[in-house]
């Protein structure tokens, strides 16, 4: 993040009243907030395209997808809150025209001609001073933020000429766009107070070094390549108590059908005491009794099981009479085979269970 475009969560700022319309409009958005950074992961996640290209992060895109990444943006927030287009512009928010800009440099945003009144563009000058919504992301630390400015003139970078002269020019870039200039920074107003800390986490980018390698390198004994199961199966072996999300399984697998994936390790890690809780039947109310997050549709969350006695004080449920808790300690060494947890209909099951599973 460059020094100047430092901004800090938790910011107290007044909406300018040229501003207000647009942030308004934000804030009215059903669970806006929410809809936004998703939108921000999805454009990302969409270039990767994992499944059929095995890649994770950002630095794995070709310059072209970089540079791709903003109409991404553009087109994933449009379609997820219904914006119309603008008469002049890429949107028409609250009856205004307002253009949509993404960089993965804060600061880094790059303003054409036509967004901002100048007499000496002539027939290339916009038509008024427009707004702008500005997006940023950076997934190798979960962050993001966006904001909304006035563009102007004076808000665009300027340098010096060279020569005698010295005098002050516009700093075009090849395309003839400037970038707001640094003291611009205080003029935008940063939805939802400031910087964001929780850009959904890209897992793979997140694990440690080996782990990540002895997931995307797991093969079958019997196989010299790296096989899709195989490399699933290790997934929910290695990161466990933790939500692991469809991209993920379709990325790590590069094959069809999550869901089918997560069903096949269900099956081979059961030996080895893992289950991998679903969304389905008696999963989400299982991981609630072991203090686990619930999956939703989509998700899934694998951990390793022990049977334990009635007076054993960690959160357990019991299945068919037998209690079983989270593994801890010396008891991953010794693995006992988990149980075959029923995902069907809950008429079906839930006289099956006790200890906290409740229909």
């Amino acid at each position: 993040m460059p020094r100047e475009w430092q901004i800090q969560p938790g910011l107290t700022q007044h909406v300018p009243d040229d501003l207000a319309p647009f942030v308004e409009w934000f804030y009215k958005q059903p669970e806006a907030r929410e809809r936004f950074r998703w939108a921000l992961r999805d454009s990302l996640d969409e270039l990767l395209d994992g499944q059929r290209t095995g890649r994770w992060a950002y630095q794995h895109l070709t310059k072209t997808e970089k540079t791709y990444l903003g109409t991404a943006v553009e087109v994933n927030l449009t379609k997820e809150f219904a914006i119309d287009n603008g008469a002049d512009l890429d949107w028409s928010i609250a009856g205004l025209d307002i253009d949509c800009k993404f960089s993965k440099d804060l600061g880094g945003w790059e303003i054409p001609m036509e967004m901002y009144l100048c007499a000496d563009h002539g027939e290339r000058s916009g038509r008024a001073d427009h707004a702008a919504v500005l997006t940023w992301m950076d997934d190798d630390t979960s962050r993001w933020a966006a904001g909304i400015v006035r563009i102007t003139d004076e808000r665009l970078r300027w340098k010096r000429e060279r020569g005698a002269n010295g005098d002050r020019v516009r700093a075009y870039n090849r395309d003839n766009k400037r970038k707001l200039s640094d003291g611009a920074k205080s003029e935008v107003y940063w939805l939802w107070d400031g910087l964001q800390t929780d850009l959904p986490t890209n897992l793979l980018r997140h694990l440690d070094l080996e782990t990540r390698k002895r997931i995307l390198t797991a093969r079958s004994p019997r196989r010299r390549s790296s096989s899709g199961q195989q490399r699933v199966n290790q997934l929910f072996r290695e990161v466990q108590d933790r939500l692991i999300g469809r991209h993920t399984v379709l990325t790590v697998g590069q094959q069809d059908d999550a869901p089918k994936r997560a069903r096949d390790a269900r099956i081979k890690l059961r030996p080895e005491g893992i289950v991998v809780l679903g969304h389905q039947g008696s999963h989400p109310h299982v991981a609630r009794a072991l203090g686990l997050p619930e999956p939703i549709k989509g998700e899934w969350i694998s951990t390793s099981l022990v049977p334990v006695s009635s007076d054993d004080e960690r959160p357990k449920f019991s299945l068919d009479g037998q209690f079983w808790a989270r593994s801890c300690g010396e008891e991953l060494l010794h693995p006992v085979p988990a149980p075959d947890l029923p995902d069907g209909r809950e008429s079906d099951w839930v006289n099956r269970f006790g200890f906290g599973i409740t229909s």
